[in-house]
């Protein structure tokens, strides 16, 4: 009974940005419109993400389910407005004073995310060590890349069924336990710490709980196991260099806390991404982005960016296919069985190929079939037929000829060439 509330709940929320403007586009854009099984604009096929959207209330909803039944309830809240789970996003604002002539102007600088730790100085200086385009600071483009980051890594349709379009009862139920799956095993949320500060923690709880236990394993990776210098003592995991004394590294519990990682360290194995908000999936010692730990994990549809639950689906150009999404990214008809051109990795079937996107001949003006043979040089292309890959001036066909090319038209010689400028 569940199952089918689950199933007939499931929607795409099309009224979510409706009409915002695309920040990629501008006024080529007539403005964000959801496809309706796709995740991009009908308009422009930019993303949500890519348009003038506050996204800010979503994200937090969706990463408030994302940390639900997890040990990372602490980072989430019931609100009694809507009764969701929202994350208690940590926003930090600070106030400098500046000498301005006479006047003392207030210069504030708002986080729009910092770590989730009490000593907020530790936590601004966690920011600071992240490259200064990727700084969440509200208004500039650290802000937006985190925005784009969190659309991009932790796609809700990866977790939440009813962000998917169609799936059968079957498929949600496989989905819910993927989902629970990947919190019990691989989903976690970085912390923040100086090494030299928890070592000593460490030892005073192995000195007070360990009786006859033994030597306290040092916590964290040391780059001198011999004779660490101060200051240099800690290694991260990634880039293998050492730490700055003082400076707080990330560590990541399902990876054992021997590991840690400088902040701009702490990527995803495939992007290179800066994880966002410190989300991590972690799996056979490698850190992944919420997407390409999927991606590890199950086929992902190329037409619609779903993961594939069902046991039927096809396979062409490198890419999966739900069978009803392998269709022509410009009309959405069905390409099954029929003639199609991949264009910027996406496949458009004939009709919209020679209407949209074909080249046209510098002989006859008309489209270039995607199955002719044609001639190119530089952004000029011909027909490689007599008809049209010939001189300009006495029309002699060029085929397996030397030719002179002067702003897309050609010259079997200098006579010629000659002849066209006079």
């Amino acid at each position: 009974m569940e199952l089918e509330k689950e199933v007939k709940k499931i929607t795409l929320g099309h009224e979510t940005g409706s009409g915002a403007q695309c920040l990629k586009c501008k006024d080529k854009c007539e403005g964000f419109e959801l496809h309706f099984w796709r995740k991009i604009c009908r308009n422009c096929k930019c993303g949500l993400e890519d348009h003038d959207v506050q996204t800010t209330t979503e994200d937090d909803k969706k990463i408030g389910k994302l940390l639900e039944d997890t040990k990372y309830t602490s980072l989430i809240a019931k609100l009694k407005t809507d009764g969701v789970h929202h994350y208690k996003r940590n926003v930090v604002t600070l106030t400098n004073s500046v000498a301005a002539k006479k006047d003392v102007a207030i210069k504030a600088v708002t986080y729009e995310w910092t770590p989730p730790v009490p000593n907020q100085s530790l936590a601004v200086r966690y920011i600071e060590l992240l490259p200064n385009e990727k700084q969440p600071v509200a208004g500039t483009v650290g802000a937006v890349y985190r925005k784009k980051q969190m659309a991009k890594q932790l796609p809700e349709h990866d977790q939440d069924p009813t962000k998917c379009h169609e799936l059968s009862p079957n498929e949600v139920k496989q989905m819910q336990q993927f989902v629970k799956k990947y919190k019990e095993e691989a989903l976690g949320v970085g912390d923040i710490k100086v090494p030299e500060e928890m070592e000593a923690q460490n030892k005073e709880k192995g000195a007070s709980e360990a009786g006859d236990r033994g030597t306290t394993a040092v916590v964290g990776a040391l780059g001198n196991k011999m004779a660490p210098s101060k200051g240099a003592a800690y290694s991260c995991y990634r880039c293998q260099l050492g730490m700055k004394e003082g400076d707080p590294a990330v560590y990541a519990e399902r990876a054992g806390f021997e590991k840690l990682w400088h902040p701009a360290c702490f990527v995803c194995c495939t992007c290179n991404e800066l994880l966002v908000d410190m989300i991590y999936f972690w799996k056979k010692g490698k850190l992944y982005c919420g997407r390409h730990y999927c991606d590890s994990e199950k086929p992902r549809c190329g037409g619609c960016d779903e993961l594939i639950f069902s046991n039927e689906y096809t396979q062409a150009e490198d890419q999966n296919w739900h069978l009803k999404h392998f269709c022509c990214f410009d009309c959405d008809c069905v390409l099954a069985g029929e003639i199609y051109v991949m264009v910027n990795n996406k496949p458009v079937c004939k009709a919209c190929y020679m209407k949209n996107h074909a080249a046209l001949c510098q002989g006859c003006r008309n489209a270039l079939e995607p199955e002719a043979q044609r001639v190119t040089y530089g952004n000029f292309n011909w027909h490689a037929e007599p008809e049209c890959f010939l001189c300009s001036c006495c029309t002699k066909c060029l085929i397996g000829q030397k030719f002179m090319p002067i702003e897309g038209m050609l010259f079997c010689s200098v006579e010629c060439k000659k002849k066209m400028a006079s």
